[in-house]
């Protein structure tokens, strides 16, 4: 499996191409600005997109939506509750004195156990909501694609619309801490991590 990280937009988002070796078939996660960048690394990489996925509806982390989906025809997807916050992008980044162009509509709506294939390789949705109503992750062996979830020794800002702690605490404690030790967290924005290191340190949600 090829994962590719890019830092992307003034909030330097992380987006994720997660490709199949045998296929060249791949998923674009989170493309929240500089689709050009984006793009430019699935060309050098010999990549073709199949899916554009939305860990969540926040502008950050899905600005490039409309520009990745003209390109390349892939199909769109995000989780219902978030949906509607793609039409409202613009009005959100400009809360933040940024700019982001409106998304278009999902092509598929995601849910909770959803298995999303791409070549030989698969991504299953967990719904990690908290950050937001509809956030999810995607998770493969030993990889979590998380968000804003988790973070490395952090949790996400739960003070936006649709926000709420104890549910994202439920979220990370009851379905991501259920996952091996040895997963790698690959973030919404920062370094990556691990599910054990963060049962162990994470001051918002270890496990003693």
């Amino acid at each position: 499996m090829i994962i590719k990280e890019l830092a992307v937009g003034p909030i330097m988002a992380n987006c994720f191409i997660v490709g199949c070796d045998d296929t060249g078939e791949a998923v674009v996660i989170d493309p929240g600005d500089e689709s050009d960048k984006i793009l430019l690394a699935l060309a050098n990489s010999q990549l073709t997109v199949k899916h554009i996925l939305n860990t969540h509806g926040h502008f950050d982390h899905v600005g490039a939506n409309g520009k990745m989906k003209e390109v390349t025809g892939a199909d769109l997807m995000i989780h219902p509750l978030d949906a509607p916050m793609l039409s409202h992008l613009s009005m959100a980044a400009a809360s933040f004195g940024l700019y982001a162009q409106n998304s278009p509509d999902a092509d598929k709506e995601l849910s909770d156990g959803d298995v999303i294939s791409f070549g030989k390789q698969s991504l299953k949705v967990i719904h990690t909501p908290g950050h937001s109503p509809g956030g999810v992750s995607f998770y493969t062996h030993g990889h979590v694609f998380v968000g804003d979830s988790l973070f490395a020794g952090s949790i996400g800002r739960t003070d936006l619309p649709g926000g709420n702690y104890d549910t994202l605490i439920s979220s990370i404690q009851k379905k991501l801490f259920l996952l091996d030790d040895h997963t790698r967290v690959y973030c919404g924005h920062g370094p990556q991590t691990t599910i054990g290191k963060e049962k162990k340190y994470n001051p918002f949600v270890r496990i003693s």
